[in-house]
């Protein structure tokens, strides 16, 4: 079976103060692919919706990466103090990408924010910053510490139970923001002690997307991180499979 070619979508900076606007990602999540069987391409952010429509045409599959916040002004909830907007252009794209991704059902995984974005589309919502949404939970991450890690609880009958095995793990973490209410056709498959939504998965038939909120790709990951990406590479193989034997 060839390689499955596994889109990634590049962060942004805008232009200032004379540095021009460009794109990067961090290579922990084209690594990751590499390293679990998949062809990395790394997709930019691109203004033509019939482009983006024929460059999902050739892929396989799809990682929606990390980075800075979603507004909650784009789903008709005020601008809180401590979230750090991520490029409008960015989000924008993101979200144009998310839903086309979503709709043509495309195999998926978000880390970070796109998970929460992956949430946000199929009509779940967030919590915008956890210590005054959540009261008593847990620290999710701290500026001090790139590498924070908190502990978590799988669910056995699930992908993450299939890398981990039954028990707490602990994850790489550096977040505010969260799933609140989970999307229709998606279940919780990792919990924080304290309640919050950690990863999640598909329940729709012949649809494979899931979620992490922790960061596998990070260098503070374990090294039993790298199996969900497999899990994930896995998914998109046996995906297009069913899909060659129904054409």
């Amino acid at each position: 079976m060839s390689k499955p070619l596994i889109g990634l979508n590049a962060d942004y900076r805008g232009s200032h103060q004379g540095v021009p606007a460009y794109s990067f990602l961090a290579a922990g999540y084209f690594d990751s692919i590499a390293a679990a069987g998949g062809i990395p391409v790394i997709v930019p952010i691109i203004d033509d919706e019939d482009s983006v429509s024929e460059l999902l045409d050739r892929l396989d599959g799809f990682v929606l990466t990390g980075g800075a916040d979603l507004d909650p002004r784009n789903d008709g909830f005020h601008l809180h103090s401590s979230i750090k907007p991520m490029e409008a252009r960015r989000e924008r794209f993101d979200r144009r990408l998310a839903m086309e991704i979503c709709e043509r059902k495309m195999p998926v995984f978000g880390i970070g924010v796109g998970h929460q974005l992956l949430n946000v589309v199929q009509g779940g919502d967030l919590y915008y910053h956890i210590p005054i949404d959540v009261p008593g939970a847990l620290p999710h991450r701290d500026s001090q510490d790139p590498n924070h890690r908190h502990s978590l609880v799988v669910e056995s009958n699930s992908i993450l139970g299939r890398v981990y095995g039954e028990g707490e793990i602990r994850v790489a973490s550096r977040h505010h923001m969260a799933v609140a209410r989970l999307a229709d056709g998606f279940r919780c498959t990792a919990k924080c002690q304290d309640g919050i939504i950690e990863a999640f998965e598909s329940d729709i038939a012949n649809w494979f997307a899931m979620g992490t909120q922790f960061h596998p790709e990070s260098s503070a990951a374990s090294a039993l991180d790298i199996r969900i990406f497999e899990e994930f590479i896995e998914g998109v193989q046996a995906q297009s499979a069913e899909l060659r034997m129904v054409a």
